[in-house]
């Protein structure tokens, strides 16, 4: 049985979005990754599956 999402589709897709639109502001993706995880409330390694 799998496990109900607390994020929405359109949140993940936000997220995502938000990820590659601010890469170039960080040294690597991971680091973009990490700050939007932080501000969306997800953990990064969750942020990279999406």
């Amino acid at each position: 049985m799998s496990r109900a999402s607390k994020f929405s589709p359109e949140i993940r897709e936000r997220s995502v979005k938000m990820v590659l639109e601010h890469q170039g502001e960080y040294d690597s993706q991971w680091a973009a990754m990490v700050s939007v995880s932080a501000k969306v409330g997800c953990t990064a390694e969750t942020l990279r599956v999406w």
